[in-house]
C-alpha cells in the first residue's frame, strides 16, 4: 500500500483492517485517515473499481467497517466513522487515478525536491511505467509514483461537467428530478 492511501502509520494499520471488508463488497478504498486529537476522526473514502458510489453504499461500507473496527479496536478513544466518495476534486491515490483522469488539471506534490520543487499543477498526460505524467508550464515532466506525497484534482467547469456525463450515462443522474434552472434574464433552461 502506497503512502497516498494510507500517510501515517495509524492510517496504514487502519487500512489493514478496513481494506478487505471494502473490497469484499465489491469497493476499493481510495484513501484513509485518523483526523483530529481530542475528537478523532476515521475518514474513509471508497468508490467502486469503475467509479462512483452512492449514499447508500457508503452506509453499507460504514456498517460492516463498523462492525470490523469494534472487533480489532485499532483506536482506544472515542472517534467518529466518516465513509465518502473521493468527491469531485478527488485526491488521486493510485497510479491507475492518474491515467484515468488524464486531461484534467491536478496538484501535485512530491517529498522530496524535484529540479528544485515540490510542487506542481498542470494537465494530467497520464503515466508511462512507474511514472506519473503531467504537462506544466516547461513541458511535459514525469514524476516517479513513490515520490509523490499528495495529489489532487483541481476543480473545474470541465471536471464537473465530465462527472455529471458519467452520473447521467450510468442512470444514475436523473433530470426529470429536478426543478428548472432560471437564468437571470428569466427564461427558464432544462
Amino acid at each position: 500500500m502506497n503512502d497516498l492511501i494510507a500517510k501515517a502509520a495509524i492510517d496504514r494499520r487502519l487500512a489493514e483492517i478496513v481494506q478487505p471488508v471494502i473490497e469484499g463488497m465489491g469497493f476499493e478504498l481510495v484513501r484513509i485517515r485518523l483526523l483530529g486529537s481530542k475528537y478523532s476522526t476515521v475518514q474513509i473514502m471508497a468508490e467502486r473499481p469503475e467509479g462512483g458510489i452512492e449514499v447508500d453504499e457508503c452506509a453499507a461500507i460504514s456498517t460492516a467497517v463498523s462492525a470490523v473496527m469494534d472487533v480489532e479496536d485499532p483506536i482506544t478513544s472515542e472517534y467518529t466513522l466518516e465513509v465518502s466518495s473521493p468527491g469531485i476534486d478527488r485526491p488521486l491515490t493510485r497510479l491507475k487515478d492518474f491515467d484515468t483522469w488524464e486531461g484534467y488539471e491536478a496538484k501535485i506534490e512530491t517529498s522530496e525536491l524535484i529540479d528544485g520543487q515540490r510542487r506542481f499543477k498542470g494537465k494530467l498526460a497520464g503515466v508511462e511505467g512507474d511514472e506519473v505524467l503531467i504537462n506544466v508550464q516547461a513541458g511535459t515532466i514525469g514524476l516517479k509514483f513513490d515520490w509523490l506525497s499528495d495529489a489532487k484534482l483541481i476543480l473545474s467547469d470541465e471536471l464537473i461537467s465530465e462527472m455529471l456525463r458519467q452520473r447521467k450515462a450510468a442512470g444514475v443522474l436523473d433530470e426529470d428530478k429536478f426543478d428548472e434552472i432560471e437564468t437571470e434574464n428569466g427564461s427558464e433552461e432544462d
